[in-house]
């Protein structure tokens, strides 16, 4: 093709586009080409019928269980207190304790508190199934002093990150125990527990010694032989010595962070990897996708968060052991970087990747592909400036936004014509629509994928939603 008929291509591809895709020029499979936009819009429809619909995001659930007294929720503040990134709330099995009738209230030394029948279990699965809907609920308030709950007061409960559901009996029901994703179980000596029982009820609930001691003997002993005890079992992770057992708590934040990082579909394809969120990550997607932030900031902060994508998949490229000498004479054992790579950006959107890149991997060679509309038909037509030795290297496929799909693919697939492995090629961007996921990784399924986030989906026009708009346009300054 001559120079001045390429120019013009390129000029032509300056357009409004999102991740190199014209919307009308959708195509969501290797072998069919739809010939107008309504046949584009009823391919994607068939691409998302074939794929579970995109739901809001459940909080991790966690229930954690023990005797009484047993540093339950010693272990629960400690795990809060180690989350402090995401959105943590604490729900108390003793909250739904069911309110005295009279008779019981004139009785109450009678009154097993202990027992599964103690407990409103209907009214917590209510809360708990709203709670993992990502709704606000209202949890009672319970008098311990009175045996009543305060009908004026309750304790709002926003929706959250990760639910931590604590009480002696949370692990009785089956179904109350299908909600949690881990199951917790504090296992404290019975003589430490009783111990701490009777400091906790003189002091907080008001009671006298020997009724703790009376309490204890008649009901708390045998219940936790006959239900607490047993319910063990069902526990994914024991906690030997409660709040004391450091080692253990800081294994089960560090499995829980991992939990918390993984999007549903990292679980679906497991070439797929999602950088682990921060508050100062989220800032910046914040700023980011304000409509009303300026050029110079859009670009500031989009350059900070390809720089930690950029890094992160540079992670997953193998390496060889390597031994240096340091300064003070020592020998150390690290690893060396590979050798053969590139980087690969889809024209234009994925130009504003490479500057990352090249700060990142000194020297290091990066083509190009552009991806052009002919006419209004539909076709496209592909154009490529490549290394001539790419089938050796490894690549890093840039672009920001993976939408569709389509034109990501359609790179995948010249790279693979040029001798590219499939498994050596890493696609990094900004953000992904779950619509693109599920076309890429079904077809390659080998291709590693990063991002930094996965957005909801995909509107009528294609746009990826919350999104980030005409990112070539906000990015270049060429947004009219």
């Amino acid at each position: 093709m001559p120079k001045k008929a390429m120019a013009d291509v390129m000029e032509a591809a300056s357009g409004p586009h999102f991740s190199g895709l014209r919307l009308d020029a959708l195509r969501l499979s290797s072998s069919s080409t739809p010939s107008s936009p309504s046949s584009a819009k009823a391919a994607a429809a068939a691409t998302a019928d074939d794929s579970s619909p995109e739901t809001p995001k459940q909080p991790f659930v966690i229930g954690v269980s023990g005797g009484s007294a047993s540093g339950k929720t010693t272990v629960c503040d400690m795990i809060i207190q180690q989350l402090h990134d995401h959105r943590v709330v604490l729900v108390y099995q003793d909250s739904f304790y069911r309110g005295l009738t009279a008779e019981e209230a004139e009785r109450v030394n009678d009154y097993n508190f202990d027992h599964p029948d103690a407990f409103d279990t209907e009214q917590l699965l209510e809360c708990m199934g709203k709670l993992k809907n990502g709704q606000s609920v209202n949890i009672p308030i319970y008098d311990f002093k009175n045996h009543r709950r305060c009908c004026e007061s309750f304790r709002k409960v926003n929706a959250s990150d990760v639910i931590i559901l604590e009480g002696i009996l949370v692990f009785h029901d089956p179904q109350v125990r299908n909600l949690m994703d881990m199951k917790i179980f504090v296992d404290t000596d019975a003589d430490v527990r009783l111990a701490r029982r009777i400091r906790r009820d003189t002091v907080e609930r008001g009671r006298d010694v020997n009724s703790v001691l009376e309490q204890y003997g008649k009901f708390v002993k045998p219940a936790f032989d006959d239900f607490v005890l047993p319910s063990k079992k069902y526990a994914d992770v024991i906690i030997p010595r409660g709040g004391d057992n450091h080692v253990a708590i800081d294994l089960i934040v560090q499995h829980i962070r991992t939990k918390l990082g993984q999007h549903d579909l990292c679980k679906i394809y497991p070439t797929v990897y999602v950088i682990q969120s921060t508050f100062q990550i989220r800032g910046m997607h914040t700023l980011i996708r304000d409509r009303d932030i300026t050029t110079p900031d859009f670009v500031f902060y989009s350059d900070r968060l390809i720089r930690l994508v950029v890094e992160h998949g540079l992670g997953h490229l193998p390496f060889t052991e390597k031994q240096v000498v340091t300064p003070t004479g020592s020998v150390y054992t690290g690893v060396d970087f590979c050798k053969k790579l590139c980087g690969v950006s889809i024209i234009r959107s994925g130009e504003s990747m490479e500057n990352a890149l090249r700060a990142c991997c000194k020297g290091i060679k990066i083509g190009k592909i552009l991806i052009h509309r002919d006419g209004d038909n539909g076709k496209q037509l592909i154009y490529e400036k490549l290394p001539n030795d790419i089938s050796e290297r490894h690549v890093l496929l840039l672009d920001p936004v993976l939408g569709t799909g389509n034109s990501a693919s359609q790179a995948i697939e010249l790279l693979i014509q040029k001798g590219v492995p499939e498994n050596r090629i890493i696609f990094l961007n900004l953000i992904s629509a779950p619509e693109g996921i599920h076309c890429v990784c079904k077809r390659f399924p080998t291709l590693k994928v990063v991002t930094s986030e996965i957005d909801a989906g995909l509107n009528e026009e294609f746009r990826v939603i919350p999104g980030l708009g005409e990112y070539g346009d906000r990015y270049f300054g060429t947004d009219v």
